[in-house]
């Protein structure tokens, strides 16, 4: 008998290899059965299925294992409920030991010891000004029973009926959770401008137009003639999480704060998904210093298990018993998950870790966009993180901002929304104190000349393109000169698109490519990275990877997605359009895949 290299017969080693391809072959029947299965059984209203076609069987951590043997980078999370990712350890030890306990496991509203645990560390982690003298709801499984607690609560405390929500909004499904998000058409809320740079609605983004949207929610509740009656509460995401991955500024949300709290409004932070340190801090509300009058949790709190409930100030405590019950608001199993996960979280220090492999994925996702045009803008805050594609052959439509969802073709104009007046000062102000870099070389002949020249030319004009160039380059704390060029410089900047910054021939946002995010989720799933979509048009990808991801893990969750938008944009438009290898890291992604 002939003996193979290593060891074994030749016979021994094609029946080897015979029965590894027939295994294969089996299972790969077995997930496509299922899957059939569930094509001609299951209601059309499914959504994950129908864009991941995988049959989960294990997995731990980060990854996945699916049915076929295929294996999986899970940058979806159970759509950010699972902060620790699947089956953690310390969640399994808990849940065994309610189950080992004998303790009941379904006591609707009672008094438990694991419930006391639960509450006992969530008020722990709540943001100062509110564990003090907070009261707590246990409400049905799901987010979307603790908005409506939520909004039923304000109603009941105000006696008023109208909520103020903002545009992108998301807050669930059920009926008043669905009036206050974004795609809501019978409504009793009144839609306010979420601020956000890359689409800003007043076409100038940054800090002017946080201000700008602070100042037209001001106006309608204090305009008698604008239509609005004075609301029960006002809803908002710190970010809008299906809306786009669009982070809150700080700076709008303490405005928020104070509007609400000059008016008596309830102030109601949705932190379904922001929750349990998603975002660099325990609760995103903390990012701006805020305490808000109700907070709404659900997804993390439960370590992997449904749970959802409402905190908020004892004064607004005004229920009757039953104004708001659920028969499964008392899951024993999620409570004990949730407390560990939550202490876990806390003890070491998850949030920061977030905040700071956060940070430093954004900065590499960014540098990849210098290189890729089919990718708008990058954003998010912590672990939760979007990636705005866009349609390179559309035209944008305007100088420093946002189209917006309805901006129809001659609009968002730099003579619109800056006005010459604002621009020039502007200008002025940098020009004043500026000690001009060599990164403001080409670009200081239009700082001279001033605000005519870039208002006359278009956003592709060589002026305004030499002042963006230099502006791109430049960093607020190393602009020489006095304070006037500072401040200049920061007004200039903030007016700036994040497409501008980069390209200076396409100094606002291209439309939207939905088809191509869709591609660039396929392509993900081919090289075994799982993410989800979302924003206005469903044209950003989203990476909601667990609070535990290595190192090693996120970069090969950026290697396999710079990899997939690349294949896509390449198939999209005909033609490649690759990263600039500078801005590109390779490595073999199928070995950290663990």
């Amino acid at each position: 008998m002939v003996e193979s290299a290593r060891g074994g017969s030749t016979s021994e080693g094609t029946a080897g290899r015979s029965a590894v391809g027939e295994a294969s072959v089996t299972a790969r029947a077995a997930h496509e059965g299922i899957l059939r299965r569930q094509a001609a059984r299951e209601s059309a209203a499914r959504t994950y299925a129908r864009a991941l076609p995988i049959v989960p069987v294990r997995a731990r951590g980060l990854t996945i294992e699916g049915a076929d043997g295929r294996r999986y980078l899970d940058c979806l999370s159970g759509a950010g409920t699972l902060a620790l990712g699947h089956n953690h350890p310390v969640v399994l030890d808990a849940i065994r030991k309610v189950l080992d306990s004998g303790a009941p496991l379904h006591v609707l509203d009672l008094a438990t010891p694991v419930k006391d645990a639960f509450i006992t560390e969530l008020f722990q982690t709540l943001p100062p000004g509110l564990a003090d003298r907070a009261r707590v709801q246990f409400c049905g499984p799901a987010g979307t029973d603790a908005v409506e607690a939520a909004l039923k609560l304000a109603r009941a405390a105000t006696g008023r009926s109208s909520i103020l929500a903002f545009t992108g909004a998301y807050h669930g499904m059920t009926a008043g959770a669905l009036e206050a998000s974004g795609d809501a058409s019978d409504v009793r809320v009144a839609r306010l401008p979420f601020p956000q740079d890359y689409r800003c609605p007043f076409g100038v983004g940054g800090p002017r137009g946080a201000e700008l949207a602070a100042r037209w929610s001001e106006s309608v509740l204090d305009d008698p003639k604008s239509g609005v009656p004075h609301p029960a509460g006002m809803i908002l995401e710190p970010v809008e999480g299906e809306g786009g991955v669009i982070p809150a500024p700080d700076a709008w949300m303490r405005r928020m704060r104070q509007i609400t709290a000059d008016r008596s409004i309830p102030l109601i932070a949705d932190e379904v998904q922001t929750g349990v340190g998603r975002t660099g801090a325990f609760w995103a509300v903390e990012h701006s210093g805020i305490t808000p009058d109700v907070m709404v949790l659900s997804k993390a709190i439960g370590g992997s298990l449904p749970l959802a409930v409402v905190v908020y100030r004892d004064d607004l405590d005004v229920w009757e018993p039953g104004a708001h019950a659920g028969t499964f608001r008392g899951n024993q199993l999620a409570m004990a998950a949730g407390t560990a996960t939550l202490a876990y979280v806390r003890e070491n220090g998850l949030a920061e870790r977030a905040a700071a492999l956060g940070s430093r994925m954004l900065d590499q996702l960014r540098a990849l966009a210098r290189g890729l045009p089919c990718i708008g803008d990058v954003r998010g805050r912590g672990l939760m993180i979007g990636v705005e594609l866009v349609d390179v052959e559309g035209d944008g439509l305007g100088f420093g901002g946002g189209v917006g969802d309805s901006a129809g073709p001659g609009r968002g104009t730099g003579e619109t929304y800056w006005g010459p007046d604002a621009l020039d000062r502007d200008l002025d102000a940098l020009h004043r104190g500026l000690d001009v870099p060599d990164a403001l070389d080409r670009g200081s002949d239009a700082l001279v000349r001033g605000p005519g020249a870039l208002l006359r030319e278009s956003a592709r004009g060589r002026e305004s393109g030499a002042l963006v160039r230099g502006l791109a380059g430049l960093d607020p704390a190393g602009v020489g000169g006095g304070p006037d060029a500072s401040v200049g410089f920061r007004r200039l900047s903030g007016g700036l698109s994040p497409a501008a910054m980069r390209d200076p021939e396409a100094s606002s946002p291209r439309p939207a490519a939905p088809e191509l995010a869709a591609a660039v989720q396929r392509e993900c799933l081919r090289r075994g990275l799982i993410v989800e979509l979302g924003g206005r048009h469903s044209s950003v990808v989203r990476l909601l990877p667990p609070l535990t991801i290595s190192d090693e893990q996120a970069s090969a969750v950026l290697d396999r997605l710079a990899d997939a938008v690349e294949a896509a944009s390449h198939d999209y438009t005909g033609r490649p359009h690759g990263p600039d290898p500078r801005h590109r890291r390779r490595g073999d992604c199928a070995e950290r895949a663990g």
